[in-house]
């Protein structure tokens, strides 16, 4: 069901689209290489096995990702209904 211009399905493919955006940009983020480390980069704690053997060039420990992750700010999407209420916010 679409409304007013927009033709049949167009909300599905602007969903759609957004999630094909959000993982190119997942999958264009730089992985780690190489070999892991034994002990963090960061706070020189060890890394445990699992965490190495699971991911492969791993630099971090758990908790100084998890701290690194929490500063991360979230960026704004992009508004594709193009109506004045989405912009408002």
């Amino acid at each position: 069901m679409a409304g007013g211009w927009a033709k049949d399905g167009a909300v599905s493919e602007q969903i759609e689209a957004s999630i094909n955006d959000e993982l190119a940009r997942l999958k264009a983020r730089k992985q780690p290489q190489g070999e892991s480390l034994t002990h963090c980069a960061e706070c020189e704690e060890p890394i445990p096995d699992a965490r190495r053997v699971a991911l492969p060039g791993v630099k971090l420990c758990i908790e100084c990702v998890q701290e690194r992750d929490a500063q991360f700010k979230a960026r704004g999407g992009i508004n594709r209904r193009g109506s004045k209420d989405s912009q408002l916010k």
